[in-house]
């Protein structure tokens, strides 16, 4: 007999084999002398009580064995010799898309601009402790992408658009804990995810695909509206039979080479605001209701969103016990975004909090057309970075003081290595987006007691929500409608938000590049 029951589990409890034994026994009864064993399926942290909860879902197996699945990279195919498909890319999107494109047996070829995750480092410190911008290495650019040095949030509300368990499950098979597979909200921690993207590649250059490093692609060669291949930095031509293209968020060199091309491009509605901190046990003590916080319990988080004049102010990237660090992909500007090791164990709490920027919004920088959005977000980046002092240091004030559109005359600790200094992000913020963020976070006060704070604070700015720019493509074939064998991926063509989301378009647009060649 196989039957899925739902317990509850005091936080100490969740690792205690005999507990949960005990409570599968007084809700299924069963012949003692059958062997009986258990499987983990889901578990989540309900803290809206006193006491804080796990409701856990188990699958019991009486007097039967469990049959364990096949490893997913069974099915994958020696590919050195089978045809040829460029990758633009390396992050998720880019990746997933490889291993799918194994598995049907194509070769994937993936040019990456930046550097290889352990060479990146580097350019990390760099950015962290001199300030220099390395526009091909940076938290944006280099193997695995932004979602490399993150948090490693695993969860999506992308269900319907492919397989999360596929993600999820390969995602273990290349050195995740296993636990991702049945935690409510999965992450896996910017400590550990160098070294599962290093055994993605592995696994890659193992069945015959090639990843190629410091390898930027200026150029797609194009023939009567049909994607040939491309050309690298170095002058280097490459053919292929079709080119998928992964770029991420923040490739604007991309777009503007599609521009050059013709190639249809539309501006997209994102998201821009701040990137606002607290001590991490001040939301510990908000959301469990006590202080110092239970060790056995995790760190804790937030999701907070409102309607202000019908704009979206929502928090955005929640990273507890987490860091905030500098992702320019230029120098010039100043943006930020948080990452949280595995253990989320830093004394910070950071998250987004950020207003949706919708197509009328743009109307200023109409002249540049299919570019707007991203013009908008790059001029925000600029003017923070214009009001310091030509570093990586951050504008930012109290989150009491940015409430009252008052200069801080002392700014609380930070994770943030560069440093803040003291600015007007009132002024330096668009009108429209200061003044919904500041009737926002009144309106996260309301819901969360305490989170308006002068231990606070608040950094400019966080604009790498989304992309600014939309790749369209044919529902079915996946394709550019107008650019034959071009297929726009993830993130950066706008149909993506995250890890996962990215990785399942990426296995979705490897499918329908296996579709399409089937047909040829």
């Amino acid at each position: 007999m196989i039957q899925d029951i739902d317990i509850k589990l005091l936080p100490e409890q969740i690792e205690d084999a005999n507990v949960i034994e005990q409570k599968i026994r007084f809700q299924i009864a069963f012949d003692k002398e059958l062997p009986m064993t258990w499987q983990l399926l889901k578990r989540s942290l309900d803290a809206r009580q006193r006491i804080p909860i796990y409701q856990v879902k188990i699958r019991v197996f009486i007097g039967e064995v469990p049959v364990a699945e096949p490893l997913l990279s069974e099915a994958f195919q020696h590919v050195d010799q089978a045809k040829e498909c460029i990758i633009i890319g390396a992050g998720p999107a880019g990746y997933f898309a490889a291993l799918r494109l194994i598995e049907k047996g194509i070769k994937p070829v993936i040019f990456e601009r930046g550097k290889d995750v352990q060479a990146r480092r580097k350019d990390l410190r760099a950015i962290q402790q001199e300030g220099i911008v390395n526009p091909d290495s940076n938290y944006c650019f280099g193997e695995g992408g932004a979602g490399t040095y993150s948090d490693g949030k695993l969860y999506t509300r992308s269900t319907k658009r492919g397989d999360v368990n596929r993600v999820l499950k390969m995602l273990v098979e290349h050195g995740a804990p296993s636990d991702i597979l049945a935690d409510a909200h999965p992450h896996i921690g910017t400590n550990k995810l160098p070294v599962l993207v290093s055994n993605m590649r592995a696994s890659i250059e193992q069945y015959g695909g090639q990843v190629h490093f410091n390898s930027s692609v200026v150029d797609l060669i194009v023939k009567d509206s049909k994607v040939l291949g491309v050309i690298l930095a170095n002058g280097e031509e490459k053919l292929a039979d079709a080119v998928i293209l992964a770029t991420g968020h923040s490739a604007r060199d991309i777009f503007y080479m599609l521009q050059r091309h013709g190639i249809k491009m539309e501006a997209k509605p994102f998201a821009l605001g701040v990137r606002v901190e607290h001590p991490q046990p001040l939301i510990d003590a908000i959301q469990y209701k006590q202080s110092p916080r239970d060790p056995i319990l995790p760190a804790s988080s937030y999701s907070l969103a409102c309607q202000i004049e019908d704009k979206g102010v929502f928090s955005f990237c929640m990273c507890p016990g987490g860091l905030i660090v500098p992702s320019a992909t230029a120098p010039g500007e100043i943006v930020v975004n948080g990452m949280s090791p595995s253990r989320r164990d830093s004394p910070y709490a950071n998250s987004g909090v950020v207003v949706s920027v919708n197509l009328e919004d743009l109307a200023p920088f109409a002249d540049a057309g299919v570019f707007a959005a991203m013009e908008y977000q790059k001029s925000v980046e600029q003017e923070m970075f214009r009001a310091g002092d030509g570093s990586q240091k951050a504008p930012a004030l109290r989150l009491t003081d940015f409430i009252n559109a008052k200069l801080s005359s002392k700014l609380p600790d930070s994770s943030y290595i560069p440093g803040l200094f003291a600015a007007p992000l009132n002024t330096l913020l668009p009108s429209e987006i200061y003044t919904r963020l500041k009737r926002g976070i009144l309106e996260f006060e309301k819901k969360m007691k305490g989170f308006l704070t002068e231990e606070a604070v608040v950094l400019g700015t966080e604009s790498r929500t989304s992309s600014p720019i939309k790749i369209p493509r044919d529902a079915e074939s996946l394709m550019h409608p107008e650019a034959m064998q071009l297929f726009p991926c993830g993130e950066g063509a706008g149909y993506a938000g995250g890890i996962v989301s990215a990785a399942i378009d990426g296995d979705n647009v490897a499918l329908a590049v296996s579709r399409y060649f089937e047909q040829k």
